[in-house]
């Protein structure tokens, strides 16, 4: 019986972390040494089993890595990828000898299609190099990992004969990837039972499972190899790798631990971490997450739809299948938009701080609606600014205005903006510097107001056609925990600029009286 973390009864699935050689495979993922070190040490911090550090015989630059991660990492097995050869075995045992928990990884392709085509063997050869490869490996190192390249496409008999040989040749885990996204769920937990029935030796081994995304189907696959009995799941942060990426580290933890009851294993891995990690790795490979991304996607626990509102505002089981705190986010987000509810909005002016009549209500909730028919997403300003006009329709006395502003700026001077505001009677003249125009004109304004923010977003497009068109600028900053959205347009991208970000000190301005 497994007790290990509470789960009495429960198998212990192995988490195989490969962002650091597959994942860095995607196009334009390259990651520098210190930046995988990173990557590595939070992956130990969440007690991830196993850690594919790169592919050392690839280039210096990859050597490098996989030996200073293996020195300096403590924890979790540390292994780098290795073509059946034995000058990349050899590589990888020089790169990953510094570890505690030393391992090598070698590969060899078993499918027809491959072995044909790509190495012009016959399936007796394939056999023979595995094994040498395993033996070769073991003399080295005690922990050695086979992975069959293209095993979903391998005739199952051929892939038994495989397993069973590179188990009897030493290996203590082999993998059965799932390499080009071919699989459907049902198709590769068969596979997996196939081997686990027909090949005995199989029960002295871990059976590891990696799969691609092609098909949009690699996380299902994994967790359906994990319920026909595999031991070990092989993921990458965030679902990048090669083509459409890996099985996504986030959800199959996630996924083990949301069911553990269903698939009666779970994993060790400290979820609490895995926000942290999926911004690490976004931050240094530069691919950023869609929105609607399971776990970690900005809207993965953000609700919009008033019985959705509703719901979660009275428990949040109703439409939330798991906790954000578990995976390091404070909390659920309710979006303000068209398709927000009474209750939604309500939830919101509480959190605000603001109390109002049933009919002053009303009345704010329906200036929210005709505001959100105009735009995606209502933030906390725009619900303050509703309630100024309901109180004092018109333009606020206490605004800023803009009424010149003169750049200097060029190739060989430090850019320097120098600002006039008016605002109730009273001129306000200051400069300062910058990293740029805007930077200059922003900062300027900043000293001016006496508000420090943080920008937050900044967009330009073009209104029309043509070198005459105006430029409309949105940007977003932050102030105080609260974001405020400003707004300015016109033919000097410079000026449309200190519009909007002035629109939006304004609106500070404006919830601080």
């Amino acid at each position: 019986m497994n007790k290990k973390n509470g789960h009495p009864g429960m198998r212990c699935i192995r988490i195989f972390d490969t962002t650091l050689r597959d994942g860095e495979q995607s196009p334009g993922a390259s990651m520098g040494i210190q930046d995988k070190l990173a990557i590595a040490q939070l992956l130990a911090k969440m007690k991830i089993d196993t850690i594919e550090a790169g592919f050392p015989i690839s280039s210096p630059v990859q050597f490098d890595a996989v030996k200073l991660i293996s020195q300096k990492v403590k924890g979790p097995v540390i292994t780098g990828l290795s073509r059946a050869v034995k000058k990349d075995i050899d590589s990888c045992y020089n790169s990953v000898k510094y570890s505690a928990r030393p391992g090598i990884h070698t590969f060899l392709a078993t499918s027809d299609i491959h072995l044909k085509y790509k190495l012009k063997i016959d399936r007796k050869r394939c056999l023979e190099l595995a094994v040498e490869a395993v033996k070769y490996a073991k003399s080295k190192l005690d922990y050695v990992q086979f992975s069959a390249e293209d095993a979903s496409r391998t005739d199952p008999a051929f892939l038994a004969e495989v397993v069973r040989a590179v188990i009897r040749a030493g290996a203590a885990v082999v993998n059965l990837p799932d390499t080009v996204g071919y699989s459907v769920p049902s198709e590769y937990k068969g596979m997996i039972e196939y081997i686990l029935t027909n090949v005995p030796e199989a029960s002295s081994a871990v059976i590891s499972v990696h799969c691609h995304n092609d098909l949009g189907l690699a996380t299902a696959n994994s967790l359906a190899a994990v319920e026909a009995g595999a031991g070990q799941v092989e993921c990458a942060v965030n679902g990048i790798g090669e083509r459409a990426g890996n099985a996504s580290l986030e959800e199959v933890v996630m996924g083990l631990y949301t069911r553990a009851r269903y698939f009666n294993a779970f994993s060790p891995v400290k979820t609490t971490e895995l926000y942290s990690l999926s911004k690490l790795v976004t931050s240094v490979t530069g691919i950023h997450v869609q929105p609607n991304k399971a776990i970690v996607g900005e809207n993965a626990f953000a609700h919009e739809a008033g019985i959705h509102q509703d719901g979660v505002i009275k428990d949040p089981r109703t439409y939330e299948i798991m906790d954000p705190k578990t995976i390091g986010i404070p909390s659920n987000t309710l979006v303000l938009g068209r398709h927000s509810g009474k209750h939604g909005f309500q939830k919101r002016l509480e959190d605000l701080g603001i109390r109002v009549s049933e009919k002053d209500f009303d009345r704010i909730f329906n200036g929210f609606l005709e505001l959100a028919d105009k735009k995606k997403q209502v933030y906390d300003e725009d619900v303050f600014a509703l309630l100024s006009e309901m109180k004092s329709p018109g333009k606020s006395n206490n605004a800023y205005e803009l009424s010149y502003f003169h750049i200097m700026s060029g190739t060989s001077i430090v850019p320097n903006a120098t600002v006039k505001l008016s605002r109730a009677g009273k001129v306000f003249l200051e400069s300062s510097w910058g990293d740029g125009p805007v930077d200059a004109v922003f900062k300027t304004i900043e000293k001016i107001a006496g508000y420090n923010v943080k920008l937050v977003d900044y967009k330009i497009k073009s209104l029309g056609a043509g070198k005459d068109a105006q430029g409309e600028v949105s940007l977003i900053v932050e102030h105080a925990k609260q974001r405020y959205a400003g707004h300015g347009s016109s033919t000097d991208i410079i000026e449309a600029s200190a519009k909007a970000f002035l629109s939006a000190i304004n609106k500070i301005v404006l919830i601080k009286q």
